[in-house]
């Protein structure tokens, strides 16, 4: 019996959900606002959700991510009385299971809970992240969860996998942990940094060339897909492939067939591919910089990572680990993290990610080589900088003279840095808008938001897209 919990202020369609649930046989809850919904879906082992968008106490998609990441993982069931295709957009990219308009037939509500539920079965026996060869990849944060799951479902088929997120999120890493848990593992894992390839020799590189094909070709080469076949085909930084070789590239991917520089007869490679990207590859085909028809096929399969400031409670875990590493690396005594030393990891937002950590330990444990506690000192200096200008600033604002202490009670330091945040975003926002005359493209041209962060924002602010 699964436990199905509705989150709506609308009585009547809770019950009606509630009664089509229980006539199918499972245990149905009902919550009649965000907080309420909240506390329940992390209280008890809750199935799927059925959430309406709009609550008296907020917006249901803001609080989609905190539903996911419950215990329990729920798949969620966006519902709303209007219409909203951005909405819908939203709840997609999110993750949830499906997004319904009310009023909805029951055959309309029942189908979603039917195939949600049996997905839940489906995929229960293979559990998998615990299991997984994830050498590298620390962390258990909700974020981290939903990758590696994704990891777990797509390493054992041959399907084309996309790997989106900032520069030093662990993009190869994520590549290796498919091709080490998938039947390929014992063969090649092939890397192309496509942002290194010269465009003079990029077609002899991935294709490979006979003697003479070319002024210093003297001898035959086989090229980078060539030695994947049987492994897996890593291009690293996709969109910084050269346009001239895109075309050529799509062919390959669909026939698995190339012929090398100079040669008559193709090659057949069978090769799996992964990719990565730290760009907007949707932005860089608008600006007709990347193939539309190769970012479909290369998109069979994504996984988005988040960056480190995103999942803060792996920090931790992730500078044990790495520290352990690099100590027996260097040669050195293990080293004792101080509370002070970790406080700062924790609170430095980390632009670079994973990738920047790794530096700043390894700088750390130099500065501390005949030390066995590690300190906020041996850190790079631009790091405590940005700490310590960061608390200077948070302590100015919150102190005050004795003189105002008549003045009525101030909200909390965070609280007001909201309020003020909202307001500057709802204040550029409308100007966008209005400059932009309500052009989606041109305002993610100008403010550099995605056009899902964009609809999130001006949903949020209730500013219309038009003039």
């Amino acid at each position: 019996m699964a436990h199905v919990l509705i989150i709506d202020d609308d009585q009547l369609v809770s019950e009606t959900i509630a009664n089509v649930v229980r006539r199918m046989g499972h245990q149905a809850t009902c919550a009649f606002n965000l907080e309420d919904g909240l506390r329940k879906t992390f209280s008890d082992m809750v199935d799927v959700v059925f959430l309406d968008v709009r609550l008296p106490d907020g917006n249901g998609l803001d609080v989609l991510p905190r539903i996911q990441a419950a215990p329990s993982s729920p798949e969620v069931i966006i519902m709303t009385g209007y219409g909203d295709p951005d909405g819908a957009e939203l709840a997609m990219r999110h993750g949830a299971w499906d997004y319904l308009q009310k009023p909805s037939t029951v055959d309309a509500m029942t189908l979603p809970l039917v195939r949600a539920l049996q997905y839940r079965q489906e995929k229960k026996p293979k559990g998998a992240s615990a299991v997984l060869k994830r050498q590298g990849i620390v962390g258990n944060s909700p974020g981290m969860k939903t990758c590696l799951d994704l990891l777990a479902q797509v390493a054992p088929s041959d399907a084309t996998v996309l790997i989106t997120g900032e520069t030093g999120t662990g993009k190869e890493l994520f590549a290796r942990a498919i091709h080490e848990n998938s039947p390929r593992a014992r063969r090649n894992f092939v890397v192309v940094d496509c942002a290194a390839l010269p465009e003079t020799l990029v077609e002899s590189i991935l294709f490979g060339h006979e003697k003479g094909a070319y002024t210093g070709a003297d001898k035959a080469e086989e090229g980078l897909v060539l030695a994947a076949d049987g492994g897996t085909l890593f291009l690293d930084e996709v969109g910084e492939l050269p346009l001239s070789m895109q075309r050529s590239f799509l062919r390959v991917l669909q026939e698995r067939r190339f012929r090398p520089v100079g040669g008559k007869q193709e090659v057949t490679s069978n090769f799996r591919l992964i990719a990565a990207s730290n760009r907007d590859l949707d932005e860089a085909v608008r600006q007709e910089r990347f193939r539309a028809d190769l970012l479909f096929r290369l998109r069979s399969f994504t996984i988005e990572l988040p960056p480190l400031r995103d999942r803060v409670e792996d920090i931790k875990d992730t500078t044990t680990y790495y520290v352990d590493i690099l100590t027996r690396r260097h040669g050195m005594e293990p080293k004792e993290l101080s509370p002070e030393f970790l406080s700062t990891l924790l609170n430095y937002p980390w632009p670079g990610n994973v990738r920047e950590l790794i530096n700043a330990l390894e700088r750390a444990l130099v500065n501390a080589t005949h030390e066995s506690i590690l300190f906020p000192k041996h850190l790079p200096v631009h790091i405590r900088v940005q700490i310590a200008r960061s608390a200077m600033i948070d302590k100015e604002t919150t102190d005050q003279p004795e003189s105002v202490s008549v003045v009525p009670a101030l909200p909390p330091i965070k609280e007001s840095r909201e309020k003020a945040i909202a307001q500057a975003e709802e204040k550029y926002l409308t100007e966008l808008m209005a400059l932009t005359k309500g052009n989606i493209k041109e305002a993610c041209s100008i403010s550099g938001l995605s056009r899902s962060r964009l609809y999130l924002l001006l949903k949020r602010y209730n500013i219309a897209t038009s003039a």
